[in-house]
C-alpha cells in the first residue's frame, strides 16, 4: 500500500506503507494509512450525530458561486472588465486559470464545476490570438499599473521577443 501525496505533470510523491497478504493485513495497513494521512491534524468537535473519529460525514451539495462572485469582483476592480470591453471568454478563461491552474481545454470543466457556462472550445481557439497581441497584453499592464497606482517612471513595459 502506498500513500500518493501529490502528483503533477507526472511526477509523484509516494510514501510506502507496507504489503498485504491477506484482508487482515489489509485492514491493518488502511488503518495505519489514514492515521499518517491525519498525522497532526486534531478532530473538530462540531456537535453533530457521531462520535469522533467516526465515518465523515456525506457531502451532499457543493456550491462555488461566491468564489466565482469574487473573483469577478477582483476582476472589475482591477479593471480588467472596463479594459477587455466585457469579453466574457477572456474573463472566463482567467477565473478558470485562477481556480484550478489546468490547460484551456479542462477551462470547460472547471468552469462548469464552478456553474459558469464556459464558451465551446472552438470560440477560445478563435480567441487566443486577438489575446495574444501586444496592444491586449499592454491595455491589461496599464489597467493593473493604474489600480496599482504607479506612475510613469515607475513601468517599464518591453516585448520580450526582443531580448
Amino acid at each position: 500500500m502506498q500513500i500518493v501525496w501529490s502528483s503533477r505533470r507526472g511526477s509523484r510523491s509516494i510514501e510506502h506503507i507496507g504489503s498485504a497478504h491477506d484482508e487482515a493485513e489489509l485492514a491493518a495497513l488502511k488503518a495505519a494509512a489514514a492515521e499518517r494521512l491525519s498525522a497532526g491534524q486534531a478532530v473538530l468537535e462540531l456537535g453533530v450525530a457521531g462520535s469522533p473519529g467516526s465515518e465523515p460525514l456525506a457531502i451532499t451539495s457543493s456550491k462555488m458561486t461566491h468564489l466565482c462572485d469574487g473573483l469577478c469582483a477582483a476582476y472589475r476592480v482591477l479593471g480588467f472588465e472596463a479594459v477587455t470591453q466585457g469579453d466574457n471568454v477572456f474573463r472566463d478563461l482567467v477565473l478558470a486559470r485562477i481556480i484550478e491552474p489546468t490547460s484551456r481545454i479542462d477551462a470547460e470543466r472547471v468552469l462548469s464545476e464552478v456553474g459558469v457556462e464556459a464558451a465551446s472550445y472552438a470560440t477560445v481557439k478563435r480567441r487566443l490570438s486577438g489575446y495574444a497581441h501586444r496592444s491586449w497584453r499592454q491595455s491589461l499592464a496599464a489597467a493593473s499599473a493604474r489600480h496599482a497606482r504607479l506612475g510613469p517612471a515607475s513601468l517599464v513595459l518591453f516585448d520580450v521577443s526582443t531580448l
